[in-house]
């Protein structure tokens, strides 16, 4: 499967006609066909339904579309970092991170490292797994994730820690109480994310399981948005670190938890080398931000 693959798909899918897709490709349309056939056979299903009027996707077929345009639009962005670096000269600076980190203090981070005008940022949102294979390979600099792992090639350091606290909907009978683990156990919980693992969903099924209780994990979703909505929806409750509450809704509450010192590491990684001019002035502001942090002056 390659790109090329990809695209042919995606058009395919956007017109749901054979003829059209291969006009918008300028390519003949057998082996336009023909490619669409490899790729479901490679995949091993039917991505379309032939009907008398055109095609239709079946239901792996928009899953993988959903999927796919994702793939493409982070290879697009790639393409036009790279080439504007090119033009410009700019050293390219990737971060990678955990979505709940953004609604901390990571967005500043962010805006400081833009206004430098010799950094291109890449931002990539990963796990913390994935963060250390992505710096391994080079096509991160740094990452912000909640995960201790043990690499000789990688350093960790915990900048702080975050206190966790319970999404509940706001029908809750624990909402607007200080509820313990063992009252939380009594309802089903929504963890994230489903993979790669181990993460941050198993630093919260651990909580339980080391006091020795038993909680029903009624849903696995790989995004904290997708949890969130779940919780809106009332299917149950999610632990979430403190600085997701700036995600307001007005379907949910967020409680503090009764126990004491129930917290989530937010965790640096980079690679065991040398700093750069980039990381250099990385490691300043985030000496900055973290102390604010620490000192009260930012939640």
């Amino acid at each position: 499967m390659d790109i090329r693959q990809l695209r042919y798909f995606c058009t395919v899918a956007e017109e749901l006609n054979m003829t059209r897709a291969a006009e918008r490709l300028h390519m003949a349309q057998p082996p336009l066909t023909r490619r669409i056939k490899q790729l479901e056979t490679e995949l091993g299903t039917s991505l379309f339904e032939r009907q008398a009027r055109g095609l239709a996707l079946t239901p792996e077929g928009k899953f993988f579309l959903e999927h796919a345009l994702q793939i493409l639009e982070k290879v697009d962005t790639t393409v036009a970092a790279t080439r504007r670096m090119a033009r410009r000269g700019h050293q390219v600076f990737g971060i990678g991170m955990v979505g709940s980190l953004l609604f901390g203090q990571l967005p500043q981070l962010i805006r400081r490292l833009r206004q430098t005008d010799d950094i291109e940022l890449l931002l990539l949102e990963l796990t913390t797994v994935s963060q250390i294979q992505a710096l391994k390979a080079g096509r991160i600099d740094i990452g912000f994730g909640r995960l201790r792992v043990d690499d000789p090639d990688i350093v960790q350091e915990v900048l702080f820690d975050e206190p966790i606290v319970a999404a509940l909907p706001v029908s809750h009978p624990l909402a607007n109480t200080t509820p313990t683990l063992a009252e939380l156990a009594q309802y089903p919980l929504i963890i994230y994310p489903a993979a790669p693992r181990p993460s941050y969903a198993d630093t919260v099924l651990s909580l339980f399981r080391l006091r020795g209780l038993r909680v029903r994990v009624i849903q696995e979703t790989n995004e904290l948005q997708t949890a969130i909505g779940l919780v809106a929806s009332d299917l149950g409750f999610s632990l979430v670190p403190e600085q997701v509450m700036r995600m307001h809704r007005d379907e949910i509450t967020y409680v503090r938890l009764a126990e004491p010192n129930i917290t989530s590491p937010i965790i640096c990684s980079r690679r065991r080398e040398p700093a750069t001019p980039a990381m250099t002035l990385t490691n300043d502001i985030l000496k900055e931000l973290v102390a604010n942090r620490l000192e009260g002056r930012y939640p």
